[in-house]
């Protein structure tokens, strides 16, 4: 049993684990439906949007000195996380290498731009890079903080429940790594060590990312942390299926916390 978990060749890939991963995820919103948005980013990027009923019109230039402005429609899910606080996840037909999370709070007139691109896995560089970029709503006055990255999940163990059948905990080990285990579910008896990225949105909500390094996929989720009986996620996985094609559908969770380390002094991996 040992060795056959240890054949990483024998993992589910990344479309058998679509079935049934969704049951725990919230209805999306129609809160935003009519409604155009332009978010620009510290770096320069400008994403501009117009929500219709399941669907989403967008323009974007991507900071850097080779950016050109491109433009599509595409099916979008809209998820409010908490009052005036909406994660828009979609993927581009136009550009299928590529999905994009956007994250915007209404209430303070910040967002996060946060762009997931499939390629090829080489040594130190998993298949799926991910790129977060805070951002501002023009037409809002920004106010309160922006988006920033968090050492605050480092140290806590967290049980996560996706569907009556899935079920993995997670164990945030530093700003740059995580160690996650599924309890129950096709995966049943895995577990892997993979890097994260971790971004404050609201003091207890924060984006929470990984790139995983055996299946060519990553994931972008937002995680309400603030009861820790109570904890919720929802999010997207994205990357390569079996067949080659793209793999790309969002999921929910409901969480708890288990335990939380300390580290002794000079030790807190924070620090790393």
């Amino acid at each position: 049993m040992t060795a056959a978990l240890s054949d990483t060749s024998m993992w589910l890939p990344l479309e058998g684990l679509e079935p049934g991963f969704d049951e725990n995820k919230p209805t999306p919103s129609s809160d935003l439906d009519g409604r155009g948005l332009a978010v620009v980013s510290t770096t320069g990027s400008r994403v501009e949007v117009h929500f219709e009923e399941g669907a989403v019109g967008w323009r974007r230039t991507l900071g850097g000195d080779d950016s050109v402005e491109t433009s599509g429609h595409d099916a979008v899910e809209v998820f409010r996380i908490d009052e005036d606080l909406y994660l828009a996840q979609l993927h581009f037909a136009t550009a299928p290498d590529e999905a994009m999370s956007l994250v915007l709070d209404l209430r303070s007139g910040q967002a996060l731009i946060g762009l997931s691109v499939l390629g090829d896995a080489a040594s130190g560089r998993t298949a799926v890079q991910q790129r977060f970029e805070p951002a501002v709503i023009e037409g809002l006055q920004p106010r309160g903080a922006a988006p920033s990255p968090t050492t605050a999940l480092i140290g806590r163990r967290v049980e996560w429940v996706y569907s009556t059948e899935h079920a993995y905990e997670h164990v945030y080990l530093s700003p740059h790594w995580y160690t996650w285990q599924c309890l129950a579910g096709p995966e049943r008896g895995l577990a892997d060590t993979d890097e994260v990225s971790v971004w404050e949105l609201r003091p207890g909500i924060y984006v929470f990312a990984w790139r995983e390094k055996v299946v060519p996929c990553g994931s972008v989720t937002v995680a309400d942390h603030r009861n820790p009986n109570a904890i919720t996620s929802v999010g997207v996985l994205f990357g390569r299926n079996s067949d080659g094609g793209h793999g790309h559908f969002t999921f929910g969770a409901k969480g708890r916390l288990i335990s939380v380390s300390a580290h002794g002094p000079g030790l807190d991996p924070a620090g790393f």
